[in-house]
Order: C-alpha cells, then structure tokens, then sequence
C-alpha cells in the first residue's frame, strides 16, 4: 500500500528533543500514543494523552526495565502485515493492535563509552529492545513508519499535514533505510569496544559505521561521487573542525587538511606545516607561529601557493596577516584569537578550520584502506623517536644542533610519502624529496629544492650546505646517501637495516658525514 494512515505510535526515546512538539503534531491528527518510561513522562507532563506499553500489553515492565517492549502485543502490532489474510486473523485472535509509527532513538551507548565509563555503564547502555523495534519496523516498511532521529520529526510531521495523517511509501522506505544504517552502525560500535576491552585489535570480523557529516560535491576528480563520514574514537582534529568561513570542504580540502594537521601535531614546540597534495612542502618549529610560518614557507614558496597551512598552537593575528599574503586553501588551528579572526575575515573563499584541540600523536588509532574485495586495516603510525634512540654508527658523531635537527627531520619524513627525503636546519625543512620510485631521486630532488629555494631568496648558496638529512626508510646503496653529501648535508639519520649498511656507513665516513640508526621505519604509501 502506498499510502497509509497513522493511527497508533509507539514512543520510547533516549534523546529527547524535540519530542513534545513532536507529540502535539501526532496528537492533532488523531494519533494514539503508546510510551514507556522517561518518554511517557515528558508526554504526559506536557498534558498530551499517554498509554503506558504495560497497560496496553497487559504486563509490566520488569528487571530495571530491560524487558518492556519484548511482547507479542507489541511486536505482534508492528510486524502484522496489513495484507495478509492470516496475520490479520492472529492479530484479531490475540488482541493486537497495530501499531503505524514506531519513534525509538537508542540507549547512548556511544556517549557513554566515549566518556570512558566504567565496563559495567556500558554493558547497561547496550539497547535490546530498542533496535528490534526500529528493525521489525524497517522490515514492515510497507505498513510502518520508523523513525529513529530527531532530525526527521518535521519532514514526517510535514507529510502528515499535507496527507490528512498518513504517509506515503517513498518516505518510509528512505526512513526504513535510515534505521538500518543506524542499527547496524550502533552494533559496529558495540563490536569494536568489546573487541577492545578483550585487547583484540583485529577480530576476526570488524566493522566500521559512520554518520555522514556531509555530501562532497565530488571526489579526488569531478567524475567521482564522494561523502564525508565521522566515526570511531573520538580525535581532534578534521572531524572535531569547526569551519568559521570560506566555501564548502573538498574532498582533496579534508584528506589534505587532515596530513597537514597530524604532521604539525607531532611537534612539540611551536611549529607551522605547508602541505601540497597530501606532502609537506615546508615546515618548521619556531619561537611562535610566525617566526615559524616564514621559515615553513622560505623552504618552497612556489609550492606553498594554493596549499594547506596547518599550526599547533592558536593562530594570532601577526601570523594571520603573513599568511593571507598569497592564495591557501585552508588554514587550520586549535583556535585562533580575535585579530585572526578579523583580518582573514576579508579572504571570503578561505577555508578557516578550528579543531578545539590536537591529535594525540601517539594515538594507536586504526586506519583504513580499501582494496579490491575487502579492506586493510593497521594502527596509525604512532612510532616516535627520542634523542637516546639515536644510535651513532660513523666516526664521527653529530653535534648537538645536528642531533636536534635530525630528530626534527625524522619527526616530518613520517609525513612525507615514501620515498621520502627531508633536509633540515635550525628546526625547518630546507628541501623535500617525496613519493619518488627509488630513494636517490628523492635525495636529488630535495637537493634541488634547496638549490631553488636559495636562488629565490636571492642567496647564492643551497640551503642544503650544513643541513641534515633524514630518510623514512634505510638506503639501500650508497648513492642517495652521497648524493645528500654532494649537496652539502652534514649529518644523516636513517632506520638502518639494509645487507649494505655496512657500505653506506662506509661511505659516510669518507665523506666525512655523522650517521645515526633509529631501528624504526615510517613508510607512508
């Protein structure tokens, strides 16, 4: 049937909203109202007509609650099919009435997990009776109408003005595939925290549910269909973002807002990332944001133009007015104070994200990839390295500043795409080697970047003379290691672990380099 009146509801909700004027609307068209609990309480005080569920099945609610709904008048009323001669005969023989509109918002089991409560609140906030209500109703879509947010009253409301109170297939059929997604995506959230309590960090079936934060006007290219979901452990950073102005987010806008916010997390003091198509292209550590922005930028200027501007402390207004000096897509802070606020007001199109706080770095937060027929899933790359990892494997040892350099370098080689290569000095990148197919050519092009930011600046030395170089991954040969030398980098720090560390260490020495090991690898794919 297309069209269908609506005559009984069912009520029990967790969050409240909206629901007394919810019930006025269904109290207008004639609308009986069955409730439970708290639901039935806010009904009634508001001075709307409420059956509670026990008097209407005849049995009480028991056990604090957790069986109320769990009956045949109930279950029986929702899924009896309007056209069928035989389920018509057993709601007659068992005096069950139907029931049209089923309202159930869930236990807040994720709220309640993300507040780090206790095992026991989080087992009494797993719903039972709720999920099967929205999901015997979503089966019997034809003859009933879910609804499971808050967000979707007036548009049900709307429809029960314009048809007389009833409502029509496509509705309910968008309201049934809405309570699916919701069920399935509070089970997915149930699965992992149990899974996690358990200490099993790969099940053996995992399930990730998300809420759609928003429609993309495409993907990586305009012929791709994209969306933005938020899901899982509660994270500052994209998702957390409050965007103050600019246009609508990309999809290219989030993934690379998203790189440029956990590179510059990782840095402890002050610091400031330029990221271009997922890869930093300058960053640097500073006495504040804009001693730090001018050096992040001074690494390559030209590729800074149109980038993402990340910062890890609140943006000021000195260091907002550097910025809006050339064309950036986003710029993204914890927060930013009211001078900042005002001077990028007149950048009508750019993007200004505050997250409210940083990402834990050493977040062991999952990641997902899809591939062909299924998904790979690994914890984030939450390695880090301090300065008594660093193993000294040449003759000579770094000094003091090559050694906080080269912590500095490795820290952003994490972020930067394999092959990845950073030249570093006095805490800012000087030249960037990214995503190359083998390791010397990101030696050389991040060399070269160097060579071409000086020529820039107008000096008449690389800005590769005297850095450090760090490399996410050991050298296999020796040549990306003396093409590092040939431009003029002092000191090396590298996981090690190749069959030809031995040759590279020996090369080190002859060019009189400081190498250390990490024992640690950052491939970033």
């Amino acid at each position: 049937m297309s069209t269908i009146k609506i005559r009984r509801a069912l009520i029990s909700v967790s969050d409240k909203t909206g629901l007394v004027e919810f019930g006025r609307s269904l109290a207008r068209h004639g609308v009986e109202i069955l409730s439970t609990g708290g639901s039935a309480k806010t009904l009634s005080d508001a001075g709307l007509r409420v059956i509670e569920v026990g008097a209407h099945t005849g049995f009480p609610e028991i056990m604090d609650g957790r069986v109320k709904t769990l009956h045949p008048k109930i279950h029986g009323g929702i899924l009896g099919r309007r056209d069928a001669a035989e389920h018509q005969a057993a709601m007659r023989d068992h005096a069950i009435a139907p029931i049209d509109l089923v309202v159930v918002n869930l236990y807040p089991f994720e709220a309640t997990v993300a507040k780090a409560a206790p095992f026991d609140d989080c087992i009494e906030n797993i719903d039972i009776g709720g999920p099967a209500l929205i999901r015997a109703a979503a089966k019997n879509h034809d003859f009933v109408t879910v609804v499971t947010d808050p967000a979707d009253y007036a548009e049900l409301v709307a429809e029960l003005d314009q048809a007389d109170g009833a409502t029509g297939l496509p509705l309910r059929r968008r309201l049934a595939a809405k309570a699916y997604s919701r069920t399935a995506a509070y089970d997915a959230a149930i699965g992992s925290w149990f899974a996690g309590q358990l200490g099993e960090t790969f099940p053996e079936r995992r399930v990730f549910g998300g809420e759609r934060r928003q429609l993309l006007r495409y993907g990586e290219n305009p012929h791709q269909t994209a969306a933005f979901y938020i899901g899982g452990p509660s994270r500052p950073g994209i998702a957390t973002a409050r965007q103050v102005q600019g246009k609508e987010l990309s999809y290219n806008n989030l993934n690379d807002t998203d790189a440029a916010f956990e590179c510059v997390a990782e840095l402890a003091t002050p610091a400031v990332a330029i990221i271009k198509h997922a890869n930093p292209c300058g960053v640097a550590l500073g006495s504040g944001l804009h001693d730090a922005y001018l050096k992040a930028y001074a690494c390559d200027p030209v590729s800074a133009f149109g980038g993402i501007v990340a910062l890890n402390r609140p943006l000021d207004g000195a260091t907002a007015s550097e910025i809006a000096k050339i064309f950036v897509e986003v710029i993204v802070a914890p927060e930013a104070d009211a001078d900042a606020l005002r001077i990028l007001a007149a950048k009508k199109n750019l993007r200004l994200l505050l997250t409210g706080g940083l990402p834990d770095p050493g977040s062991k937060e999952l990641t997902v990839r899809s591939v062909a027929g299924g998904f790979l899933v690994q914890d984030r790359d939450h390695g880090r390295i301090a300065d008594n990892d660093l193993k000294v494997v040449t003759k000579r040892a770094p000094t003091a500043r090559e050694r906080a350099d080269m912590l500095f370098a490795f820290a952003v080689a994490k972020h930067v795409k394999s092959n990845a290569i950073v030249y570093a000095r006095d805490g800012a990148t000087v030249g960037i080697g990214a995503g190359q197919m083998s390791r010397v050519d990101s030696s050389r092009i991040a060399a070269w970047k160097a060579a071409e930011a000086a020529k820039a600046a107008g000096e008449t030395q690389s800005r590769a003379v005297g850095s450090v170089v760090a490399s996410d991954a050991f050298f296999p040969f020796a040549d990306g290691l003396l093409a590092a030398a040939e431009a003029g980098a002092t000191a090396v720090i590298q996981p090690g672990g190749s069959v030809r560390d031995a040759e590279v260490i020996a090369a080190a020495d002859d060019k009189g380099l400081a190498m250390v090991f990490t024992g640690l690898r950052h491939f970033r794919h």
